[in-house]
């Protein structure tokens, strides 16, 4: 009978809680500890076999991280494939909703973020997504068909990683061939006419090889919105050979097409909150005037699509692996991982903007005072962009004694080459190198009706692109030193040199002129910005075991963002964060916590202590506006509880909670035309506290589970100006509280029903809001999909 559960995090109590939560009764269920030998010998290990808990890992996929999750010194959370499947997760962003201390981003104003975007910890974690511990790159929704686990490594993470991780970083495991002979499938069938259908073949060939082929096809609406639709299929095959070998080759890939309608939300006008200042003839408005703005009118239907049939989406991500390793002694094993990706993106979507035209929001002196004629302005937003990467990563992984102290240590060598051409796109009338180029149609919607079979211009191609390159060469080292069955103490050290260059064309205008000597009106200027330099980055962690089964452990350390490196481009703008000029952004975390295995193994406690802080961010000075510093900081501090594993044979549960505070400190900024100046205090998007609960019990045939999903409000609006303090739309995201259920039926060995139905008591909620707060996305309503898998 099928058997569920899944890994989680963490959040909180107080440190002592933290330290002495585990009951001694506890205690009583550990094994003796294995004496230390004393001839310089490797110690004997008893193996005691042990049923797999089908949620809850014991061990990550990474190289790097050198001992089982319990004594590993840092905050680890696995989500396994059997948990994806249970919660039906297709997406990534399906996945990490569930995981406490992640939140989602909707994208800058006008803009939607394409792909993955999400937080870590109150740090943007966008473009620290890793596959099998490359980096991967591109704005592409990523699927779960391929997937063994998902890997959430939260901290500041750059021995481990490199540049970046400032909140930590994602490492997504591929499925592989082994040679367990298997055959699976699945067709889920939904509202919003979804359809989506999987399957997943691996065979042996021999004794030592065999072949793996993972298949997805879907086709789906969303829940809850008009026009949006999702489609595309992947392709992932693989081949391994000397499997139970000394040597051993993996030869995978994986081939994404999406070719999806992208969804710029709706307005916010109407929802909790909603503030509009209006202006008389471009004069600062009045008090009645704003008494008016305050009433705002009616929400819009959460089903409208404001964009056009034209809207796009269409993305081509190819990734191909090869992989070599060699077991050189018993104890040592030699890695060689060489990634080829390559991500094409080709969007086109409509963006909705702030400007209502209605009688109590927008310009009072033509109003409308029929609701129904009221309009919405619009955006055409294009993004034609191509990611590459070239990388190879070779390692050695060892354990050895010496003065009769155990080493485990893996070190290696990581070149890397990355590459990102986005093309330069207008909308108005211009003329570029003796071609004249008219406004593009961008005509207003309906507020309250708009119609998706409005004509809308497609931003032209200006030439006037950007293509950004890094070049990575990097060595690392990780030891865990086992001093004696309570102690262990691990290290870990990177130095990497880096390279970013940036060529950037700007279209010279009569207006900057002036700044493109040379240049006539029309012609593209091209900048050609360099930067380079060393990154030292590292992690310490202690490790006390007091018994076999659990740790107390205190960690220590940093991650270093040079400018840049997030998107490879470069600014010559001298107050500008990503100027040569500047410094890295360091982030350090100061981590302390506990792990406990308990029930033989079979449900994981854990519990985190941490700050972190990252430094150097660009301030301005406010007696001299002039002057601009980097002595703005950004400093979080949480605390994290998780649970994960089995109860009982029948009963699993996985939970977690995340308690978070964020503050921005000396971050200041002086206006240009009045000198009033604006103090930034907080993390957009950095809610103070998630929770998340999943469980499942499994009765003969039958397994019930659900769970419930918590996030408080996320602030917007975290910044004091001197002038005004109430900002315009909706200030924050509020809280919402989200239940999900699903039930199976195992029909016999092989096949399996299930039933997932999303947002049972159909919760309105907002699910992400733009920096502006004109535009949202809500949450899904309640929706249902039913899948039958099958093996064979």
């Amino acid at each position: 009978m099928s058997q569920y559960i899944r890994s989680r995090r963490h959040a909180g109590v107080n440190a002592v809680a933290l330290l002495s939560a585990v009951p001694m009764a506890v205690l009583a269920q550990t094994a003796p500890a294995t004496p230390q030998p004393t001839d310089g010998a490797l110690p004997t290990v008893s193996v005691k076999a042990q049923r797999e808990v089908p949620f809850k890992a014991d061990t990550s996929a990474s190289s790097k991280i050198t001992q089982p999750l319990v004594d590993t010194p840092k905050t680890i959370t696995i989500i396994k494939k059997e948990t994806l499947q249970e919660q039906g997760a297709t997406t990534l962003m399906d996945a990490l909703r569930n995981t406490p201390g992640i939140t989602m981003q909707l994208g800058e104003n006008g803009n939607t973020s394409a792909g993955d975007a999400f937080q870590l910890r109150g740090f943007s974690a966008q473009n620290s997504t890793f596959v099998d511990g490359i980096r991967d790159l591109g704005a592409v929704t990523r699927d779960t068909f391929n997937l063994e686990q998902v890997e959430i490594v939260k901290g500041p993470a750059g021995a481990d990683i490199g540049r970046g991780a400032s909140g930590g970083y994602i490492n997504l495991i591929s499925k592989l061939p082994s040679l367990d002979d298997s055959r699976q499938g699945s067709l889920t069938l939904g509202t919003a006419s979804k359809k989506r259908a999987t399957a997943d073949l691996n065979q042996a060939i021999g004794d030592n090889t065999a072949i793996r082929l993972n298949l997805m096809a879907q086709k789906s609406g969303v829940d809850g919105r008009d026009e949006v639709e999702n489609k595309g299929y992947g392709v992932a095959p693989s081949i391994a050979f000397g499997l139970n070998t000394p040597t051993r080759v993996f030869l995978y890939s994986q081939h994404i097409r999406q070719d999806n309608t992208p969804d710029g939300g709706v307005p916010t006008i109407g929802m909790d909150g909603y503030y509009r200042a209006v202006t008389t003839s471009g004069t600062s408005a009045t008090t009645t005037d704003q008494a008016a703005a305050i009433t705002a009118g009616e929400r819009v239907r959460p089903e409208n699509y404001y964009g056009s049939k034209d809207d796009h989406e269409k993305v081509k991500a190819d990734m191909v692996t090869t992989r070599f390793e060699h077991d050189l002694t018993p104890t040592t094993t030699l890695r060689s991982t060489f990634r080829f990706g390559r991500t094409h993106m080709d969007r086109v979507m409509t963006g909705i903007a702030s400007t209502i035209n209605g009688s109590d929001v927008g310009d009072i002196t033509t109003p409308i005072k029929d609701p129904s004629q009221w309009t919405v302005g619009r955006s055409r937003q294009r993004t034609d962009q191509t990611n590459e990467i070239i990388a190879n990563q070779t390692s050695v992984t060892t354990s050895f004694l010496t003065g009769g102290l155990k080493h485990d240590l893996t070190g290696g060598l990581e070149l890397m080459h990355e590459r990102q051409l986005t093309l330069g796109t207008g909308t108005t009338a211009q003329t570029i190198k003796g071609v004249n180029y008219t406004a593009i149609a961008i005509p207003a919607a309906n507020l309250y009706d708009p119609n998706a079979n409005d004509v809308l211009g497609t931003p032209y191609l200006t030439g006037a692109d950007t293509e950004g390159t890094t070049l990575t060469a990097a060595a690392y080292a990780f030891d865990t030193l086992t001093l004696n069955d309570q102690w262990k103490l691990n290290a870990g050290l990177r130095f990497e040199r880096y390279r970013i260059t940036t060529k950037a064309g700007t279209i010279v205008t009569s207006t900057n002129l002036s700044s493109h000597p040379g240049y006539a009106v029309g012609g593209i200027d091209v900048a050609d910005l360099r930067d380079a330099g060393n990154l030292l980055s590292w992690n310490l962690g202690a490790v006390y075991k007091p018994t076999a089964n659990g740790t107390v452990y205190a960690a220590y350390s940093n991650s270093l963002t040079p400018p840049g490196s997030a998107n490879f481009s470069l600014s010559a703008t001298v107050t500008n964060a990503a100027n040569s000029a500047m410094d890295p952004q360091e982030t350090t975390n100061m981590e302390l916590g506990t792990k406990w295995d308990l029930l033989d193994k079979r449900l994981n406690l854990s519990a985190a202590l941490y700050r972190s802080e990252n430094s150097k961010q660009v301030t301005q000075d406010t007696v001299d506006p002039t002057i601009f510093r980097q002595e703005g900081k950004t400093r979080v501090t949480g605390l994290e509880l998780a649970a994960v594993g089995q109860l009982t044979n029948f009963w699993q549960i996985t939970a977690g909670i995340a308690k978070m505070k964020t503050e921005q400190l000396s971050q200041t900024s002086v206006s240009s035309t009045d000198n009033s100046v604006t103090t930034t205090t907080g993390v957009r998007w950095s809610p103070d506290l998630t929770a998340t609960l999943w469980t499942s019990y499994t009765l003969n045939a039958f397994t019930l589970g659900g769970g419930v999903r918590y996030v408080s409000d996320q602030k917007r609006a975290i910044s004091k100006n001197s002038v005004s303090t109430t900002p315009d739309n909706v200030p924050e995201i509020p809280s919402y509280t989200v239940v999900d259920l699903m039930a199976a039926w195992k029909l016999n060995k092989n096949v399996n029903l299930q039933l997932n139905i999303g947002n049972l008591f159909d919760k309105d909620y907002i699910s992400t809001l733009n920096n502006s707060g004109a535009r949202m996305r809500l949450g899904a309503p309640r929706s249902a999909s039913l899948t039958a898998s099958v093996q064979f």
